[in-house]
């Protein structure tokens, strides 16, 4: 009985040392010994699959808190696209567009009726789940995800050719009335 035992655990040992990758195969690291980035490739992942991701992991952590949860808005993408590309011909994040625009006025111009809550950028070669797990690290970053009277979402990037993303998050809310017009 022990043979069979020792038999089937050498057969269980083969097998999972035949699914582990080879020594030579693992990621490159660079000169601190950290693994090299490797380029995430948006276009593959299709536009609908990291805005849904990005949105289903931001009502998951609203929900876990007893949140309601957030709709993705057409406007507030569209700003949020906006201000994307914008942050990359001005190489450098930051909330102003390069025509001195606000958050608030980039969302007037695309005609959101609701109130502009809160806008969160980055500038990174991470997927859109490591940067909102970067987010929720901050806690001013963490309040514009987890804002209570937050209904609607906004959400964009734009990647250059050397793999460089630029994100923006965008939240606002339909139950707080109208933006007085400027």
């Amino acid at each position: 009985m022990n043979r069979r035992v020792m038999l089937m655990m050498a057969g269980a040992s083969a097998l999972l040392s035949a699914c582990m990758p080879s020594m030579g195969a693992g990621p490159k690291l660079g000169p601190d010994g950290k693994p090299l980035p490797q380029v995430y490739n948006i276009q593959a992942q299709g536009a609908g699959t990291i805005e849904y991701r990005l949105l289903d992991s931001v009502n998951a952590l609203r929900s876990a808190r007893g949140m309601r949860p957030l709709t993705l808005n057409a406007q507030l993408n569209a700003a949020a696209a906006t201000h994307s590309r914008d942050m990359s011909v001005q190489n450098r994040p930051w909330h102003f567009g390069s025509d001195g625009s606000s958050p608030l006025e980039r969302v007037r111009r695309v005609g959101y009726q609701g109130k502009l809550l809160g806008e969160l950028i980055s500038e990174t070669f991470e997927t859109e789940l490591e940067t909102l797990a970067t987010w929720m690290e901050s806690p001013d970053m963490r309040g514009v995800v987890l804002d209570p009277a937050a209904t609607d979402l906004g959400f964009a990037w734009f990647q250059e050719p050397n793999g460089k993303i630029w994100w923006t998050l965008v939240t606002g809310t339909q139950q707080m009335g109208v933006i007085p017009a400027a």
